[in-house]
Formats: C-alpha cells, structure tokens, sequence
C-alpha cells in the first residue's frame, strides 16, 4: 500500500464521509496491503465501504462476487452515484442482453471499471471465465460469505465452488464479508476459501437500540394490526415462512386500512421489483416478505420488523431483525412463537440428507431456546456469535423488561454435568433431558442407558426445565457445544471446578407459551359465546328467538351460535360492522341484520362500552376465488365430484364451503345435484326434521334419523338446501 495515500482524504473524496466507523479502516488496510481478509459486521456496520474504497484506489478490477441480482443492482446504483462516471461500476449476470454483455466487458478491459459484481452462478461460465483471464485483477471480494457454509443460514452450493474457479481465473486476495457467522460457520468459511491465514476483523453484534419480544402465536393477526396501528405510517417488514402466507397476510392487512404489499420468489420480476422500489420511496409502509427480501436493502429507517413464524436459526433471525433501526433509532423486533411451527418445520427436513438433516435440528433448537427462554435476550443472542454481553439487564428487550422468577439451580446443575460426564460426552441435549427424566425412548434403550446411575435423577423437572438448565449453564460457560460434532455437550473446565466446589447458580425459568386452538385461528368467537358479553349474548339469543317465531324458522336459520358470540365480543352497531362477524355475508347482515345491530347500539350506548371497532380485523375473503368458482360452478349444475375435482380437493371440502357461503345469507339451488343422491322421500323426512329441530347439529340428526339410513353428507346437503329455501 502507498504509505502517502491518507485514507480519511479518500473517504471523502469518494464517499463524503469524514470519517471511518468501527474497524473500517483497518480492515481497509489489510485489503490494501493485499493481505487475505475476513470481514465480521452486523447489518448496518458498513461493510460494503470494506470492499469499494480499495477497489476504488488500487489499480485493476475488484471482482465483487455476490447472490442475489437486486443487490448488486443496488450496489452498482449507489457507487455510481458517487462518481462522475457510470462505467466505474459493472454487474455481470443473468439479467442483461448480448449487446449489455459486450458493453460491460470492453469496459472492463479499458481499466475504465473499478468494481464488477458478478453472480455465483455466471462465475462458473466458461467464457466468463476465458474473459475473466485477460483482466487485471485487484481482489476478489465475497458478500454474503455465509452462504459458503452448510451451517450458516443461507447456504448456497454454487458458493463452495468459487475457490476453485478463482485458482483458475488467477490468484489475487481474497475478502470475504457477512454479517452473521459463527465461530462454526467462520472457521468453515476460510476453510473452504483457502484463507485460514486470513486478518480477520470483528466488530460487536450489539445492536442496543433493537428491542427484542417473543409473543405467544395466538390472534396474531389482530395482534400484528394493533401494533401497526400504533405505529401509524412507521416502515415495517413482516416476515413469514410461505408464500401463501405472504400474500394472505398482505391482503389482510391492506383490507384493515394498512398500506402493505407482498414480496416472494414465486412473483414475476417487475412485480417484486415494483414492491421493493414502492417500499423504498415509501409509497408503502409495510412489506410482508419470505426471507427472499432486504439482502442489502439498504433502508435506514425500518421501525419495526416482525416475524409471523418463527425463523429456522438464530443466525437468520438476527440478520432479518438487523433490518430495523439501522439509523440508530428506534427499532421493534417482535416475533411469534408456537412450538407448533417448530413441528412443522422439523417436518419439512425429512427426505433431506441426514447430515443436512442434523445440521436443521441444532438450529432449530437453538431457535427454540432463545424464544422460550426468560433470560435477556442480548446476553443469548450474543453469545451465539461468541461475544460476552456484560451487563444483566439490557434495558430494551422483554425479559428485562418484566423479569420472570428465579430458582436456585446449583444442585440441578451437578446432576446435569454428572449425566453428561457418564456418557463420556458423547450425546446431544435432547438425548441427556431423556436421560435426566428416565424417559425410555427407543435410543436410551437401545444404548442401554436406562441402566446409567444418571436415569431418572432429574425426573421430578421436565425436559423444558432440562433445556433452561443446559442454555444457562452454556451462557455461564460450564458446559459448551462442540461445533465439530453437531452439538454434543461438554464439560468445560469451569464445569469441572463446579462439580467439585459447587455454588449457587439462579436459574431463570423459562416461558410456558399458549397455544392457538386451530380451528380457531381466524380471530373468530368460539361457539357458544363463552369468551363474550355474556348478558348481551343472552340478548341476542331472545332477539333471535322472537325473530325465528316471527318468520316460522327453526332460531339457528337466523344466526347460528358462533355469529351470536363473535357479536358479543366485537359489539357491530353498523349493517357493515355486522359482515366483518364470522358467518355473516351481505344477504344475512340485509335481511335479518337491522334489529341486532340495534340491539347492540342501544346496549352499548346504556352500559357506555369501549368497542373494540378499530380491532374488528377485517377477514379476507379469503378463499373468495374459490367462492366465486364454486357458485358459478352450481350455476351450470357441475356435480360436486366434479368441482372437487377441478380443484384438486375432496367432496367433503365442496360441501364445507357450499355451507359457508349459504350460512353467510347467499342463496344457492343445489336441488340439481341432492336429486342426483337422495330420492324425494329422503330429502322430505330430513327436511321435516330440520323443521323442528332444536339445533342444527349433523350428529343429532342422524342418531334421529338412522346412520344406516343417512350418510353425514346426505344430512349436510338437505341442510344446506334448508337454510338456503327458508333462510335466505
């Protein structure tokens, strides 16, 4: 390196800063001096500048090797933004025609170029290669080096062969860049780069203006547009795991008044594209997201980020919640947890090979730990990147916040250490919990470990308990992980000391989450009211009484329990209140509607109750294709086989959103179809029992009317055809 060039000069010149952030400058240096270098940088620590400067002063190309088109686009905008000319900065990928192609390599060979971004992929061209040859090479620079790694968070198999590809392009050094690695992931990194000799330069991943929640999975839409609502206009990213989920989520959102779009893999380039750019000139507030989204989206001024699924490592969900705050403000990281959705992805590993399958299941667990763990949230998360966070209490996360009970542990402690000792340190967490409870799994048997002196000393705790036991005693440093043998616990040599001079250790303990009910996961009431206003519930039940006298109708017709409840707990004083209720469409709200919500105003007026309007979470109509095609499909009298059919679903399904749609008040003449199935006198003794019928339970009308006599689907449709004839 040029000892005259004074790098703050440069800085300036090139950039307009004055100054250098962190280990910035001597990271700068190292690529300078032409050396090897790691680049260890939170989200928001600057690690982009690492790699321009130097490409920006030294003579010859930068190869700047990098994942994902958007961010190189980004990248390839903001340098030539900073400079007079837009040959300084190329991109080589999928994206651009021959003649973009033949542009950006005469440019390149002219030495007009600084920095050229390339993907994994166009890397392994071979007239990338041949023309690659030929250039003047400064350094090769690798973004995102996590995906190097089958133990980091995104990891890409193109990227395990770039070393190779480098060798036969030319030796020049190497920078390798992430904002999240493990001691595991790192070591894997310049293993496989060939760069064990690497500098490697650290900064903190303390990000301390991100406060951190974990919240029960439990209405969480209502509980997503509460928050934003409270946070009117501020920037958001939701992240959830399906693209499914993506766009519901965004169109739940956008029918309760809340500017959002979706962005995920499966949509058309411009589109995703079109999203993106909408989010950042802030046209929209909120972005609902699969992970695909903010590689490098270099927004400063996200306020919050949410995940509506729990994510699958640690390592993901710090650079996701990294996203927020990176101008030093405020930023919310709130995340949903169920242990259900660990379930489900456990489930999605199967058919994976089992070393991929392993490699999963750690990460997952320590998922798993950080989210029902009661301890601060920092100290947890830095310690997984192998930093000491000193202070007890952080101040900003919810742990802190509202501290849960303490127990003392010591003795706990030394049983633990002695389990995993008598199994000469061979066995992962979840396998020394069995131990501990004297739980008879097919491994403990198998390895005869039920006979150990260990089996069965921890059994008045669970493996929850077990799991807080072996977290903290990590934090503390007693025990640790070994990284080369996915996960195996170990005794340290502080573990040691313990076990012969025990003390006292306060364990924190860890959160017991509700679960969600599934069939209830829509944000409606439960049947029969019983999380309502049980006064005004009675209400309505004696309105729809008179009114079920009044019309010659069985009172269920009218509304059936559950839309009585749901009107007990959201108080709808409008015909346009009442459509948002559970199995209340617009024919129903029309013909029966006007004496409810009356009811309902005049009672919340007398009893001057708060209503929670603003939370009426609006359902999508949801399924509202689906609907559509189904009526159109009864129009032109297709059979239900059919219909189920052409939708790739069962009969069963057809018959449950047939019942939605003429339970919300649509009529519908299914008569075509019952002819095909039950003869006149069937459908006349069903009818008539439904007549006079007390409730309008399938299983009550066939112990009635003889199960060898009816099948369930026969009694649904008749009842379908009931409601639809008198009801609507």
């Amino acid at each position: 390196m040029d000892k005259n060039i004074k790098l703050t000069d440069k800085l300036q010149q090139y950039f307009g800063f004055d100054r250098f952030k962190g280990k910035q400058e001597e990271a700068i240096k190292s690529v300078m001096e032409g050396s090897n270098t790691f680049v260890l940088m939170p989200t928001g620590g600057g690690k982009s500048l690492i790699y321009q400067l130097p490409a920006l002063i030294l003579d010859g190309t930068a190869i700047v090797i990098s994942p994902l088109i958007a961010l190189m686009k980004n990248q390839v905008d903001s340098i030539r933004g900073t400079h007079s000319e837009d040959s300084v900065a190329h991109f080589l990928n999928s994206s651009l025609s021959k003649s973009a192609i033949a542009e950006v390599k005469e440019d390149v060979l002219s030495g007009k170029t600084k920095l050229l971004y390339v993907a994994p992929e166009s890397l392994t061209k071979e007239d990338n290669i041949e023309f690659l040859k030929k250039v003047k090479i400064s350094f090769y620079a690798i973004d995102e080096a996590h995906c190097i790694s089958e133990w980091g968070h995104d990891f890409r198999p193109e990227y395990r062969r770039i070393k190779p590809i480098v060798e036969e392009i030319g030796k020049s050094p190497i920078v390798a860049l992430t904002a999240t690695a493990t001691a595991k992931v790192q070591h894997d990194i310049q293993k496989n780069l060939g760069i064990l000799d690497a500098k490697v330069f650290m900064a903190s991943f303390n990000r301390d203006n991100l406060y951190y929640e974990v919240r029960p999975k439990v209405k969480t839409e209502t509980q997503i547009i509460r928050f934003i609502k409270q946070n009117e206009g501020k920037s958001g990213i939701i992240y959830c795991l399906s693209r499914k989920k993506v766009e519901e989520l965004a169109e739940t959102l956008q029918i309760n008044g809340v500017k959002a779009l979706a962005y995920h893999a499966g949509m058309d380039a411009a589109t995703r594209s079109g999203n993106q750019d909408k989010f950042l000139m802030e046209e929209v507030d909120v972005i609902v997201a699969t992970i695909a989204f903010g590689m490098g989206i270099d927004k400063p001024d996200v306020r919050f980020v949410i995940h509506y699924d729990i994510p699958k490592s640690l390592e993901g969900y710090y650079q996701e919640t990294g996203r927020a705050g990176r101008d030093g403000g405020e930023g919310q990281c709130i995340t949903f947890y169920s242990y259900k959705d660990i379930q489900k992805l456990e489930k999605f590993m199967h058919g994976k090979p089992v070393a991929e399958q392993e490699i999963g299941k750690q990460l997952l667990l320590d998922t798993v730990s950080y989210a029902e763990s009661a301890i601060c949230r920092r100290i947890i998360l830095l310690h997984y990147f192998g930093e000491k966070y000193e202070p007890d209490n952080c101040g900003n996360c919810d742990n802190c916040l509202n501290p849960k009970e303490q127990i003392e542990a010591k003795d706990d402690i030394v049983i633990a250490l002695k389990a995993i000792l008598e199994v000469n340190e061979k066995y992962k967490g979840d396998h020394i919990a069995n131990i501990l409870i004297g739980n008879k799994t097919a491994a403990i048997k198998s390895f005869k470990h039920d006979t150990l002196k260990a089996f069965g000393t921890g059994k008045k705790h669970d493996e929850r308990f077990w799991n807080a036991v072996f977290r903290q005693s990590m934090v503390a440093g007693i025990i640790n992980k070994d990284i080369e043998n996915y996960g195996l616990l170990k005794v340290t040599s502080v573990g040691h000391e313990f076990l012969e001079k025990p003390q006292s250790f306060m364990l924190v303990k860890n959160h017991e989450y509700e679960e969600e009910d599934d069939s209830n996961s829509g944000g409606g009431a439960p049947s029969g009211g019983a999380s309502g206003d049980p006064q005004l519930f009675a209400m309505l039940k004696d309105l729809r009484k008179k009114l079920a006298k009044k019309h010659k109708l069985p009172p269920f017709v009218i509304f059936q329990d559950p839309s009585l409840a749901d009107m007990s707990i959201q108080y709808p004083i409008t015909l346009e209140e009442l459509q948002n209720i559970q199995g209340v469409g617009q024919g129903k709200a029309r013909r029966y509607g006007k004496e409810f919500v009356a009811l309902i105003k005049t009672y919340v007026d007398d009893n001057e109750i708060d209503r929670p309007e603003d939370l009426v979470v609006r359902s999508v109509a949801n399924k509202s294709k689906m609907k559509v095609f189904i009526i159109q499909s009864i129009d032109r009298k297709l059979s239900f086989e059919d219909i189920a059919d052409s939708k790739g679903i069962e009969v069963g399904d057809v018959i449950t959103e047939v019942e939605a749609i003429v339970n919300s008040g649509t009529k519908l003449n299914i008569d075509y179809y019952i002819d095909d199935v039950l003869d006149e006198d069937h459908q006349e003794e069903i009818f008539d029992y439904f007549r006079e019928a007390e409730t309008d339970s399938v299983e009550d009308a066939l112990a009635e009317l003889g199960e060898d006599e009816y099948s369930e689907d026969d009694i649904r449709l008749m009842r379908v055809k009931f409601f639809s004839d008198l009801g609507n």
